[in-house]
């Protein structure tokens, strides 16, 4: 599939683009095109573009805006969806029908402001440990990816008067990590890597919260693994406020990424296969799935 970015001057509107438009069509193609813009009618450069075929639900297509807004691809005939996304902008979902040997003429797609979700109250809430995950993805002989998690951890957040205020700490058993396999799990517990006998645990502590628009946040903060601490920004995107599940107790929910580099931590244990690959990644991606119940003397504790 043939994906290309309109590489021309800057188009007031759609009718105005349609003429300069000179796209090589493969035989049996059409073209579609968008021009995307913010709120308040600025082009809208990195915005990201999903074309999927309506009939069997495959991407057909999928990039980003270039610095003018322009996104442009040459597809089969058929009928797609056009998802349109931007941090901090409510999606746009548009249809469109291909017809071969047809360049139609961009399209203008107006990103709105996000919903601003509500945002937890001030006070301590704990990690509810059966609705929190940790997890994390590692690079297995340079193809593969092996997919884990601690089972074993502890934290909270404390949200201030003032969001950017708050604060988040996690504490994590090392020696719960699990990759499905227990040879692999006792390598990974061994001086090779965690070497849980002298760093039992793994430790966050968050030291400022800041806001990227919509439901975005970075959360900048201390990691310390393997006797050694760094600074770590987490992307976590907010998922909002619920009173629900056991005795309907105030829950709050939100979802941060990292990747991390092995060596930054003294994790440094390498073993290459023929032609120089790597069995382990140098880095790891790491994610908190994270669900917390607002603390007070009268909040219920879950089940175990």
């Amino acid at each position: 599939m043939a994906l290309g970015l309109l590489r021309r001057r800057r188009s007031r509107s759609a009718a105005d683009a349609a003429p300069g438009l000179s796209i090589p069509l493969p035989a049996g193609a059409g073209a579609y095109g968008c021009e995307v813009v913010d709120p308040m009618g600025q082009p809208m450069g990195g915005a990201e573009i999903t074309v999927t075929a309506v009939d069997s639900h495959r991407v057909a297509a999928r990039g980003t805006t270039d610095p003018y807004g322009l996104f442009m691809a040459t597809l089969p005939p058929g009928s797609y969806s056009v998802m349109t996304t931007a941090e901090g902008l409510t999606p746009a979902r548009t249809s469109v029908d291909i017809a071969a040997g047809v360049v139609l003429p961009p399209a203008r797609i107006s990103l709105l402001p996000a919903r601003q979700l509500e945002l937890p109250p001030p006070g301590s809430w704990l990690f509810d440990p059966p609705h929190t995950a940790i997890r994390f993805i590692a690079k297995h002989v340079g193809m593969a990816h092996v997919h884990g998690r601690f089972t074993r951890f502890d934290g909270g957040i404390r949200i201030g008067p003032d969001v950017a205020d708050s604060q988040v700490s996690v504490r994590i058993d090392a020696s719960s990590i699990t990759t499905g396999n227990k040879t692999r799990d006792n390598h990974l517990r061994s001086a090779d890597f965690l070497d849980i006998e002298h760093y039992p645990y793994i430790d966050f502590t968050s030291t400022r919260f800041v806001y990227r628009g919509g439901s975005k946040w970075t959360l900048h903060g201390t990691l310390t693994m393997h006797g050694t601490s760094r600074s770590v920004a987490l992307d976590t995107t907010y998922l909002g406020t619920v009173n629900g599940g056991y005795d309907q107790e105030l829950r709050c929910a939100a979802l941060a990424k990292t990747e991390l580099h092995r060596e930054d931590f003294t994790l440094n244990w390498r073993s290459m296969l023929a032609r120089g690959i790597a069995v382990v990644g140098p880095t790891v991606q790491l994610e908190l799935d994270v669900q917390a119940m607002y603390r007070t003397p009268e909040t219920p504790t879950p089940p175990e």
